[in-house]
């Protein structure tokens, strides 16, 4: 009979700790790295070369790098040991980075962006399943909430800073710190996460169930398109901030808190709606984003009165991304992995489609405070969509009761 003590349950609980910590620092290498590159963005522009809009594009090559990483590593990972596919990914991330940090050229540094975009969604869908694996009975939910953790943490601390970094250094200093916090992370995740092996059941065949759930089409939509309502403010809201509310470039690391403490916000306010509705949370979210949007616009010559809703912003739209994906999770049926995967890939179609949608209505001459205004509009397309879905669900209820 095995006796466990005091001293080998303590030693357990610090080896899962860290474990999570680990993982969690590749959420906060991430989320530094995607989040940074909007505050940098006229850095970036005036090193390369090219206008503001077509430096947007940037940021929309990360995320469609996301977009066709996450379901393709989710589909040909899921039979690999996971440790080694986590080190594997965040050593691809590091690489990607310091490419960002030596290209000479805008062409080379979009295929970067690109490139680093691939590994995102696949580290979050296996590192969530890494850490539900070591989590103590009845206690997987908070392990994966810890994962997600390392990605709000980011935006209070690593966002800001390295936006700082990059203004004072040069913006290429802080890809060499997002490539150095990739490789912390695959040096942690080797020392201190136990051997995890792959999904001995999956097929591709199971996965790819996912594609014929209507729901599931119209959850991964509704992301798709009211996402991009906050990517629209978010992927310029450097300029707005010094163009539009007169402040100096040293207050755009401070709206990049504000949105970062949003979002850590959000992530508890969506726990607390998501036990009451899962749906009503998503509906109410994508409303209030939409406010909150136009509100923006309207403060933005205001200056620092301008944090206000940007804040509320990042509350609304973390509320959203949680709920979408516990949303996703209910309708995804036995493709938990790609559904996992495919959350991430549709909020980066709305990072894309934000910041190029965002960038056209600049580079028509309607200015920097238009993103919010068409960024509201995207929200309560998203809005649309999931009383679409409602309403579908309704009929395909009613149909299925006896006559």
């Amino acid at each position: 009979m095995t006796t466990t003590t005091p001293a080998t349950a303590d030693t357990r609980t610090m080896s899962f700790t860290l474990a999570l910590l680990a993982l969690a620092m590749g959420g906060f290498a991430i989320g530094t790295t995607e989040f940074m590159a909007m505050g940098l963005l006229p850095q970036v522009a005036d090193g390369v070369d090219v206008s503001i809009p077509s430096a947007g594009h940037l940021i929309s090559a990360y995320a469609l790098g996301v977009v066709v990483g996450a379901p393709v590593l989710a589909f040909v990972g899921a039979r690999l040991p996971r440790r080694g596919l986590l080190v594997a990914l965040m050593t691809a991330y590091a690489a990607a980075n310091a490419l960002s940090a030596v290209a000479g050229s805008y062409g080379l540094l979009l295929l970067s962006r690109f490139l680093g975009g691939v590994p995102h969604g696949a580290y979050f869908g296996v590192a969530s399943l890494v850490a539900a694996s070591l989590a103590p009975r009845g206690r997987e939910g908070r392990a994966v909430a810890m994962v997600m953790i390392g990605l709000s943490v980011a935006n209070v601390v690593g966002v800001p800073a390295a936006t700082w970094m990059g203004q004072h250094l040069g913006w290429r200093s802080a890809f060499w710190v997002a490539a150095a916090l990739a490789m912390l992370t695959a040096a942690l995740v080797t020392l201190l996460i136990p051997a995890c092996p792959g999904d001995a059941d999956a097929t591709g065949r199971r996965e790819l169930r996912l594609f014929a759930e209507p729901q599931a089409w119209l959850t991964l939509l509704a992301g798709a398109i009211g996402f991009g309502g906050m990517f629209a403010l978010y992927s310029y809201i450097a300029k707005a901030v010094t163009e539009v509310g007169g402040l100096a470039d040293g207050a755009v690391p401070v709206f990049l808190l504000a949105f970062g403490l949003g979002m850590v916000a959000g992530t508890f306010v969506a726990g607390a709606l998501a036990d009451w509705s899962v749906f009503r949370s998503l509906l109410g979210s994508s409303l209030a984003m939409a406010v909150f949007l136009l509100a923006y616009a309207a403060l933005a010559p205001a200056g620092w009165w301008a944090l206000i809703p940007a804040f509320l912003v990042a509350i609304a739209s973390s509320v959203l991304v949680v709920n979408l994906q516990l949303r996703l999770m209910s309708v995804a049926g036995e493709a938990q992995t790609l559904g996992a995967a495919m959350n991430h890939s549709s909020l980066n179609v709305g990072n894309a489609f934000g910041a190029w949608i965002g960038g056209l209505v600049i580079a028509a001459g309607w200015g920097y405070r238009a993103p919010s205004v068409v960024g509201a509009g995207l929200a309560l397309a998203g809005l649309g969509v999931l009383l679409l879905s409602a309403n579908f669900a309704r009929r395909s209820a009613a149909a299925a009761e006896p006559a």
